[in-house]
């Protein structure tokens, strides 16, 4: 049997409950520092009380470490890794190869996708260097997945809901060469939400003021079954920046949809225990930039977001008799006072308001303005839907058995979980026989199947007395509430897998890197030519002149897009340009199919390729 497993993210401890009461075989968690996303920091205090929630459900806890280290920080993610190991870690994430050369504790370690993990002969050696689990590129086809299984054994971990980077991960940039605000360091600008304008090489504008590297969101909710037959192991949900109600709502659909998946299959779950959501998870109702299967299937023609990088919502239908601070619209007792809509004006500028009330077939929101007869509004705020999660919550209970006996002095109730766990409570006592046999039995049933708010719901009950006996209420509480208190103490200690990292010398399968392997310090440069490499350039973030060097490569392509592919023959370049000025080329390899970014500069001012800007984020909601 196969352990497949549920992966979710954690903004914070809070949501990382969350995510393991609503089904979560693992969560993934930012620590105190070294973290792709800076903004979802967690103390080791914090992820420890994690670890220590999730291990009551032998569900998993990993830390993610996983920017690239100066000489002088590389000490201090070593030990940070020891105390997180020392906390309670599963594993951690990491990118910055430096740090197998550091002596770390025996956790095991996870590759992060920012190692473009895109190939077998890539996977293969980050297997042989000691990883447990590497996580994949995005943009893999189901068969370029299969391929590495075929040539690896090693866990493998693929992404299917959330946001989509336009860049390779660990492949990008942008953010550093014009802000100084590095992807690799934690600290990502995302200028690929931005507003461009593309035109030819003629000076002709192909597309103006859209957000043109800007992606729809990932759901493969529908393909869980081919990632198992291609060797899948571990199904990721994006978003360590998302809201509580974001992580309970994924986290239950895709339990639901992965469970389905796996049935009456060789897979069995890792963890333990069965999460009873009190509500109804729909991925339409939580952000989402639109939803797109990405390369799954190969090329896709249409996996952009242009119109807007904010969650629009659920399209209700079209409006009309459009009157200050009101309209009508189709069955409008969908909507409630509290609800969010939204809707495009002629600009193609996203606007939106809060639904006030709806009263004789007129919906009533405070600000409308752009709103026209015609115009076709969304819901991104429902407001019914969030008290329904906040009310239902979920609750993750073990599977109990019962069986409910006699001997010779009084009767005793035997109690089994899911974990392992046995036990029994007795009461002794004289045996008085029913008189009404069935109605006994009856009570019986009913009140050792009673386990309420208890961690156990009921998977068996078995009876078995040699005749009806009559037995006080009080007395099958009271054994009930005595066999699970006993069965709670009685549970297995968890115990964690250790993995020691063995210098090998395992050959990488290149002899020479440039600057986009990441290599970042002395020790990274070491671990590299321990397993043959030859020549390695530094890091972009080592200050790097970037004037002339892809900024970012991407699968995604704009002239597939636009209708503009020529097949694999040669084409020109097409430009970019942002609101600031920055100018950028598009190159494409049209025989792998990429296409890469340059930075030309701002205009009027000399590219100095070195990263040296200020960079400021954007308004819009952060992956």
């Amino acid at each position: 049997m196969k352990n497949i497993e549920l992966l979710a993210p954690a903004r914070d401890l809070e949501t990382g409950i969350h995510a393991v009461n609503c089904g979560a075989d693992a969560v993934y968690i930012g620590a105190e520092h070294f973290g792709a996303r800076e903004g979802a920091a967690n103390t080791v205090s914090d992820i420890g009380r994690l670890c220590a929630h999730a291990h009551r459900y032998h569900a998993k806890v990993y830390a993610a470490v996983n920017t690239i280290f100066t000489d002088k920080e590389l000490p201090q993610a070593q030990q940070l890794i020891r105390r997180l190991w020392e906390a309670g870690a599963d594993a951690a994430i990491i990118q910055d190869m430096g740090l197998l050369e550091t002596g770390l504790p025996p956790i095991p370690l996870i590759a992060s996708t920012q190692t473009h993990n895109t190939t077998p002969e890539k996977v293969l050696f980050l297997e042989k260097a000691g990883f447990r689990r590497v996580i994949l590129a995005r943009e893999l086809t189901l068969g370029e997945i299969k391929a590495i299984r075929r040539e690896t054994s090693v866990e493998l971990e693929f992404f299917v809901h959330g946001a989509l980077c336009v860049s390779y991960s660990g492949q990008c940039y942008l953010s550093y060469a014009l802000g100084g605000r590095s992807g690799n360091r934690g600290e990502c600008a995302q200028p690929c939400r931005k507003l461009y304008t593309l035109g030819d090489a003629a000076g002709g504008t192909l597309a103006a003021g859209k957000h043109l590297l800007s992606l729809k969101d990932l759901n493969l909710s529908r393909r869980l079954g081919c990632l198992l037959a291609s060797g899948i192991t571990a199904f990721k949900i994006e978003g360590r920046l998302k809201d509580h109600d974001y992580v309970r709502n994924t986290v239950s659909f895709y339990r639901r949809a992965l469970d389905k998946a796996m049935a009456k299959k060789e897979y069995v779950r890792p963890s333990l225990g069965k999460s009873i959501p009190g509500f109804e998870p729909d991925l339409a109702k939580t952000f989402n930039r639109g939803y797109t299967e990405y390369f799954i299937d190969g090329n896709p023609v249409d996996v952009a977001s242009p119109d807007t990088p904010k969650f629009a919502g659920e399209p209700l239908g079209r409006v009309f008799d459009v009157k200050s601070g009101s309209f009508k619209m189709h069955a409008p007792e969908r909507l409630h006072p509290g609800d969010g809509i939204s809707f495009f004006d002629k600009a193609g500028v996203l606007g939106g308001s809060l639904v006030n009330g709806v009263k004789d077939g007129r919906v009533r929101a405070d600000n409308l303005k752009g709103l026209e007869n015609g115009t076709e509004i969304y819901r991104n705020l429902d407001r019914e839907f969030l008290r329904g999660i906040e009310r239902g919550g979920a609750r993750r209970k073990f599977a109990v058995k019962l069986e409910f006996s006699e001997y010779e002095g009084g009767f005793v109730l035997k109690a089994s979980d899911e974990r392992g766990a046995v036990c029994e409570a007795r009461r002794r006592g004289v045996k008085a026989e029913a008189k009404k046999p069935g109605q006994a039995e009856e009570t019986i049933k009913k009140q050792l199947s009673r386990l309420g708010e208890s961690d156990f719901y009921l998977e068996e009950l078995a009876v078995r007395l040699s005749k009806p006996y009559f037995i006080p209420v009080s007395a099958l509480n009271d054994l009930r509430r005595e066999a699970l208190a006993a069965l709670e103490s009685a549970r297995p200690v968890y115990t964690r897998a250790e993995a020691k990292i063995i210098p090998g010398k395992y050959p990488y399968p290149e002899e020479k890197l440039d600057f986009r392997a990441n290599v970042f310090n002395s020790q990274a440069v070491r671990f590299y030519k321990r397993h043959g490499v030859k020549e390695i350039e530094m890091a972009a973030e080592c200050g790097i002149n970037l004037s002339g060097r892809p900024l970012m490569t991407t699968r995604f392509c704009l002239r597939r897009r636009l209708g503009l592919c020529k097949k694999g023959k040669e084409v020109e370049p097409l430009y970019l340009q942002d609101g600031d000025g920055n100018r950028f080329r598009l190159e494409f390899g049209c025989v792998a199919c990429v296409m890469r970014l340059y930075w030309e500069g701002r205009a009027g001012i000399e590219n100095r390729g070195s990263g040296s800007g200020t960079g400021k984020r954007g308004k819009e909601d952060r992956d």
